[in-house]
């Protein structure tokens, strides 16, 4: 089948004497009647290609068999007596909020989304407990599209109180000791006609009390508001208040953020001030504590001491200690750089948790800030701290752990006054997966990238498998913001394992696997070897003889789509196809989106020079050239992403059916209810699954 024809309308720009030609740039207004027209065409071009796949149906019917019995638990959180978190059961279409007011009590449920109005799916965002556990504020959103409206929830009846608080993507909610008020960050309500790269200018924090209008809740920190604290427009101001102490911490973030934690912060400016003083906001004494230079991964707070993990002169991280008694404040560092990557720290009673990474493994250290003795702590299974949580009054904290080829479990770790560094148990709270894994084999490898430079592979298969070069394999990578790539356990994935499928994960440079130096060798002018090294795994697997190119295909998503999308216009011969998930492929007209600017400090910007150059790099739109061949490519695209535009898949799309002289299939999948991938329906995530592997083994001949 023909896929729809786009128009061609080309543009010219020109940058600091380069010369750029867009020929879909009207794709950009992609909610006009052409572009949406156009969009719709290819999904259904796309739906109808995939469902006549002849081993769909059959993939489908197995993903939905592999989740078994066992729910997915994720957002744990602590307060009073109680735990928060969400609980998605296999049968459940997305997750609930759920409550357990002891340890070993039932569960209750106090929010499912399904029961909610309106016209789409809801899914909740993120959650956030008041200091005493007696209510729960979370964020809901529709469609995948992660903008989230603020709700309160009262734990002892599930009441969902009057207070409504839209746009709050990325709230960033902190509790005040009252638990009846909190600041929460919000993003102003653009006018209409607002340029997109507009969109998310300027926002700012604000303070709410339970009960009063939302509309004139008091605005805490702004842009202008004090001369102590400089921002730029895109700059984005977010404020906490820890529990117990009479300090709050303001964090000025300066680029794009991985998650509404206070983990994996950097780029951010960290400002400390008495709370007392948030009663006039405008003349609060803020004092700088840390800037941009000091490469502020994560924090915690306790009492009068700020502990960063910070990248300065430590490209392994390490943990300083900022006494806010003092003025200035004094620092320490309490946890020197090791071989030991440190990625998170918890305030853990008296004492200090730290959260390594030891070759991919997660670790997990106390230190006792009383004498600076530091424990090691034995975890039942070798794999990836998937999240993790402490008591804000208590030493008590809960660890979700799992490998590659172990399901996650939920750990309990209960503090002690003796010697030894604490009991670490089973919560029982996630049941034994009926997914049998003990035929599927992990292993961590090390390749040759073109430079020397060794990069790590994780490698699944099931046992017994022959390196006869004919394995059909799917390589995955993403190399970007220092993110790590932690093992995990995808059931669903068995259902490629039982028909002969390897599933590799290259750790590209770019992501922070091995520490800052790893992060920063993959970013700006040297982002060529996030791709290069995704290349080298290729064929470092082509070569090793677990695979061939006509049995090999890439995947990424998101950022993802800078390996995958480079490697494909780079080495066209080296993939059978290529999976890229509402990936960033036209990078040059980043900034033009909503999201784009605050990713300049990442990827780069066409302000300056060398910017344009790093972008130029990872733009693999620009680099499509007609008459190649290229490899089978499936492109997929959420109407509500709030993260990557629609039109940057839709532009690639177009881009690649008219060059390509292959004659394989170029697919543009779109979920006109979906967004980036967060928030959707069990059924939208099965049906996307199933699609990608019956698309790889219909191209592998298989």
């Amino acid at each position: 089948m023909n896929a729809p024809k786009a128009r061609v309308e080309p543009v010219i720009d020109t940058y600091f004497g380069v010369t750029v030609e867009d020929p879909y740039r009207w794709m950009e207004d992609w909610e006009g009647e052409e572009a949406m027209a156009w969009l719709r065409a290819q999904a259904q071009h796309a739906r109808s290609a995939l469902e006549a796949l002849p081993r769909r149906r059959e993939l489908l019917e197995r993903i939905g068999q592999l989740h078994g019995d066992t729910p997915a638990l994720s957002g744990l959180a602590m307060a009073g007596d109680r735990t928060f978190y969400l609980r998605q059961d296999p049968e459940a279409s997305v997750a609930a909020l759920v409550v357990r007011d002891s340890p070993d009590g039932p569960e209750r449920v106090l929010l499912d989304p399904p029961t909610l109005p309106g016209d789409t799916h809801s899914a909740i965002d993120w959650l956030v407990p008041s200091p005493d556990g007696a209510r729960v504020a979370c964020g809901v959103s529709q469609g995948g599209s992660e903008a989230s409206v603020l709700h309160v929830i009262e734990a002892d009846t599930g009441a969902i109180l009057d207070d409504r608080i839209p746009g709050v993507h990325f709230a960033f909610v902190s509790w005040l000791d009252d638990c009846r008020s909190f600041v929460y960050h919000r993003y102003r309500e653009a006018p209409e006609g607002t340029p997109p790269a507009e969109a998310r200018s300027d926002s700012r924090s604000r303070l709410h009390r339970l009960g009063e209008d939302p509309d004139g809740d008091v605005v805490v920190l702004e842009r202008g508001l004090t001369d102590l604290v400089p921002m730029t427009s895109r700059d984005r101001p977010f404020i906490s208040f820890p529990p117990g102490g009479d300090w709050m911490l303001a964090l000025v973030s300066h680029g794009a953020l991985a998650n509404n934690t206070n983990e994996r912060l950097s780029p951010c400016t960290f400002y400390v001030a008495p709370r007392r003083a948030l009663a006039d906001p405008a003349s609060c004494p803020w004092r700088r504590v840390a800037g941009v230079d000091d490469g502020v991964l994560a924090f915690a707070l306790a009492g009068d001491r700020l502990y960063l993990v910070s990248r300065l002169d430590a490209p392994r991280y390490q943990v300083v200690e900022v006494s806010l008694a003092t003025d200035p404040p004094t620092r320490r560092v309490v946890v020197p750089e090791s071989e030991l990557v440190i990625e998170a720290v918890l305030a853990f009673g008296d004492d200090l948790l730290i959260r390594d990474l030891d070759r991919g493994v997660g670790r997990v250290r106390r230190l006792r800030l009383a004498d600076g003795r530091v424990d090691e702590l034995t975890l039942p299974v070798d794999g990836g701290i998937l999240e993790w949580t402490a008591h804000a009054e208590r030493p008590l904290a809960l660890l979700t752990v799992a490998s590659w080829t172990d399901p996650p479990r939920v750990l309990r770790l209960q503090g002690d006054d003796g010697a030894a560094p604490g009991t670490v148990a089973d919560s029982g709270w996630v049941p034994p997966s009926e997914v049998d894994f003990g035929e599927v084999v992990s292993r961590a490898l090390e390749v040759p990238a073109r430079d020397g430079t060794m990069i790590p592979l994780s490698v699944l298969h099931r046992k017994g498998l022959r390196l006869d070069g004919d394995n059909p394999t799917l390589l995955t990578g993403y190399g970007s913001y220092g993110l790590i790539y932690d093992p995990s356990f995808a059931p669903e994935m068995l259902a490629w394992y039982e028909r002969g499928g390897v599933y590799a994960v290259a750790h590209v440079r770019g992501g922070g696997e091995l520490g800052a130096e790893w992060h920063a060798a993959g970013t700006g002018l040297r982002k060529e070897t996030t791709i290069t090294d995704f290349i080298d795994c290729a064929e470092y697997l082509v070569r090793e003889g677990w695979t061939r190119p006509e049995r090999l295909a890439g995947e990424g998503g998101s950022a993802g789509g800078i390996p995958t999308g480079g490697a494909l216009v780079r080495r066209p011969d080296l993939w059978a196809a290529m999976v890229m998930q509402v990936p960033v492929t036209n990078a040059v007209r980043a900034e033009e989106s909503p999201n784009g600017p605050i990713n300049a400090p990442e990827f780069g910007s066409v302000s300056t020079e060398d910017g344009l150059r790093s972008l130029l790099i990872i733009d693999s739109f620009l680099r499509v050239r007609d008459g190649v061949a290229y490899p089978a490519v499936l492109l997929t695209a959420g109407m509500n992403d709030p993260r990557v535009a629609v039109w940057m898949p839709a532009k690639m799309a177009a881009r690649l059916q008219a060059a390509t002289t292959s004659g394989a299939p170029v697919l543009l999948r779109v979920e006109e209810r979906g967004g980036h991938g967060f928030g959707g329906t069990r059924a939208q995530h099965d049906e996307l699954l199933a699609d990608i592997l019956a698309f790889l083994l219909d191209r592998f001949g298989l």
